[in-house]
């Protein structure tokens, strides 16, 4: 169970890298390389509206991987998407400039940045449920927390990154070519892929659900069409409320972590004396904080159910938005560290039980597909276009009406979870139905 957890992690973390990487680039390097004819903040709203790509993509990587998911196996999936992501940002580390190419280079970025979006798509709901379907029933937040951390692990990886590489070279260096090592490192997911599918093997209760289509077939002579029916579809037709309840849990989650992760990197340099690195450094440290507070909530969730601290989360989360921009215009680095962390830290809350809570809303055979759904079609509401909102309302409004943003997005989470029922006591094995 510990290999299967921590190979989770290590897949997902370089997995959340590359698309993190991608968040940083296009706050700071971006506008700059590829949008170099526009103005400064038209080139900003274009370079996110691009980052806003891979989110677009995220629900069309749900259905197709989703559907073989649930068809041929958690693990060949999720290996695939870690490879897909892996080829696509090597390659936007080779891309040419707008400089070089003209128009062609943000329109190749684009294309990249889909791609990415389609294997991130495939790959959440294969870690979590590798995970969360092998782990013992009383343990599966903790367990699902290892899928989980990859995200502030890859934030961790990819700040990392830029601040040791922009240390390393002058400015103009970074932007000429010292950006692209980052996105070359990406290549380690390949070699990740490749042990993966050598060293683990699928869930039980996957193994459990074709051992059950096989003797199904065999006692009642059946061919194998009987079993052909779409999994994304069954879903759909099954649990349509559940997934779009899953999708309005996830919201708050999503606003929140990209305007502190990607948003706040432009306005925290431009409104204030701190710097790039100053920003990076804070967004790292905090974290690496929410790391080992997400695994605290996703087992207290093990013990005392999922719903009680996914919404107070959601209702902290609220509170905090508040107090997040005042602290960062302070201008001071640790006040800053602290609006940071709170609002990560609020947000474990939630996204710590998300996985063994996804897991349990669905039943073995569309489960793949119905968590994914809810997943990405909640990425997609929630953090597609944050930054580009949080941008506009920033600079034709004021910052207050961001925090209002963010209130909003975890009221709608707290309402979606006051309506889906309690989980934790769920079994993973059963393969019938039920009502919410």
């Amino acid at each position: 169970m510990q290999k299967v957890a921590y190979t989770a992690l290590a897949g997902t973390s370089i997995e959340w890298y590359d698309f993190f990487l991608y968040g940083a680039a296009a706050a700071l390097i971006f506008p700059t390389v590829f949008f170099g004819e526009a103005s400064p903040s038209t080139a900003l709203i274009l370079s996110f509206l691009t980052f806003a790509a891979g989110f677009i993509a995220r629900p069309i990587g749900g259905i197709i991987f989703g559907h073989f998911g649930d068809r041929i196996g958690r693990k060949k999936t999720l290996v695939t998407a870690l490879i897909l992501m892996g080829v696509s940002s090597t390659l936007i580390g080779l891309l040419p400039t707008y400089a070089m190419i003209g128009v062609t280079a943000p329109i190749l970025l684009t294309t990249l940045r889909f791609a990415q979006g389609i294997a991130i798509g495939g790959q959440w709901g294969g870690a979590m449920l590798l995970v969360t379907e092998s782990a013992p029933s009383n343990q599966r937040g903790y367990y699902g927390a290892f899928a989980q951390a990859g995200a502030p692990a890859g934030v961790i990886l990819a700040n990392l990154a830029f601040i040791i590489t922009s240390a390393s070279v002058s400015d103009e260096s970074f932007l000429a070519w010292g950006w692209r090592i980052p996105f070359l490192a990406s290549a380690l997911l390949i070699a990740i892929s490749m042990y993966i599918q050598l060293n683990l093997e699928d869930t039980k209760a996957f193994k459990e659900l074709q051992s059950y289509k096989e003797n199904h077939l065999k006692d009642n002579n059946l061919n194998k069409t009987s079993f052909k029916k779409s999994p994304i579809i069954e879903a759909i037709k099954k649990y349509p409320k559940r997934i779009i309840l899953a999708a309005g849990a996830f919201l708050s989650i999503q606003v929140t972590f990209y305007i502190l992760i990607a948003f706040m990197l432009v306005y925290g340099v431009s409104d204030t004396n701190l710097s790039r690195a100053d920003i990076l450094t804070a967004i790292l440290i905090a974290s690496a904080i929410q790391i080992p507070v997400q695994f605290v909530f996703a087992s207290y969730s093990d013990r005392h159910g999922r719903k009680g601290i996914f919404m107070l989360g959601a209702v902290l989360t609220a509170l905090w938005a508040f107090a997040i921009f005042p602290l960062v215009d302070t201008g001071s680095f640790w006040l800053t560290v602290l609006a940071i962390t709170g609002g990560l830290v609020f947000l474990a809350m939630m996204y710590g039980p998300q996985a063994a809570f996804f897991t349990e809303l669905f039943t073995t055979e569309v489960r793949y597909s119905g968590a994914t759904l809810g997943y990405q079609f909640g990425a997609i509401a929630g953090g597609a276009f944050a930054p580009s909102i949080a941008a506009f309302l920033w600079t034709e409004y004021d910052i207050v009406w961001v925090s209002a943003y963010i209130a909003f997005a975890s009221l709608l989470t707290l309402l979606s979870v006051m309506t889906l029922t309690e989980t934790f006591q769920t079994d993973l094995n059963e393969t019938t139905s039920q009502e919410i």
